[in-house]
């Protein structure tokens, strides 16, 4: 067996205000998403959300069922997103092949039986992946850069210039709950999300790549007026639960992904977070 998800349980936040570096770090930070031919990831106890990494190197990897789903496969009630971002190449589902190139999304719905991720032939394929429940299935559709529902937000003065990419949300794909997109910040500017928000309604998490091995991100987390940081290195996701703000900010400029699963598909269903009142 090539697949590894491991769980990990609910957090309540006044537990939270009490855990030292290193337990809050066990708690909300993935590390080593991608491993060599093998699919690995944190089944998540707030809203049962997956997060995990695929890196086909030597040999295809078929998405397998997993102890914590009780189900005869993967997706017998859930859906899946998969951005690559690595090297071009071929996602096969239920014996469709998709050509997902770098930067690009697949959406594959409830009730697919049969995924497999094979290696690239133009370098190494990372593919990050988000699962949620599904209550009903809806149809396998690839989303590149240029169907991406974007926002562009902040300023250089601000050092927070940011294009925001919508890939996996209501107006672009139909999903039951999962949502992801992909925030790119340009040169100069290092902050994400700040002003910072929640969503009780939602939960969230985020990848942060395209960061050089020098560089880090802080991230910030926790209730508006009990936050708290993890410092991050390339290729690694963070739980927020729905009590938690989700921010950051970087030693250089960087992307991030970001993905939601919850009571609704509403993404502008937050609750703003004046800088100000931060503590």
């Amino acid at each position: 067996m090539h697949t590894n998800i491991v769980t990990r349980y609910g957090a309540h936040p006044d537990d939270v205000k009490g855990y030292d570096t290193q337990k809050l770090r066990d708690h909300f930070l993935i590390e080593n998403i991608f491993q060599d031919d093998k699919i690995t990831g944190v089944y998540s106890m707030f809203d049962r959300y997956i997060v995990g990494g695929i890196a086909p190197v030597n040999k295809a990897l078929e998405l397998e069922t997993v102890d914590q789903l009780k189900a005869e496969y993967f997706l017998e009630r859930r859906e899946l997103g998969v951005i690559n971002v690595g090297a071009p190449t071929l996602i096969t589902v239920d014996g469709t092949d998709h050509k997902v190139n770098t930067r690009e999304a697949l959406y594959v719905g409830r009730g697919v039986k049969e995924v497999i991720f094979n290696p690239s032939t133009e370098g190494q394929a990372f593919l990050y992946f988000n699962s949620a429940p599904a209550h009903t299935a809806y149809p396998t559709k690839k989303v590149g850069l240029d169907d991406a529902e974007k926002v562009e937000l902040g300023s250089m003065e601000e050092s927070n210039h940011r294009v925001i990419n919508k890939l996996i949300v209501n107006s672009v794909v139909k999903s039951c709950q999962l949502q992801m997109g992909m925030t790119q910040l340009k040169p100069g500017s290092v902050w994400n999300t700040m002003p910072a928000h929640t969503h009780d309604r939602r939960m969230e998490a985020y990848f942060y790549f395209d960061l050089a091995e020098t560089a880090a991100v802080c991230h910030y987390m926790g209730q508006p007026h009990e936050t708290r940081h993890i410092w991050m290195k390339n290729h690694e996701a963070v739980l927020s639960p729905a009590w938690s703000i989700h921010a950051g900010s970087g030693t250089s400029n960087y992307t991030f992904i970001w993905g939601m699963a919850g009571e609704n598909l509403d993404y502008g269903d937050m609750d703003k977070v004046a800088v100000t009142d931060m503590k």
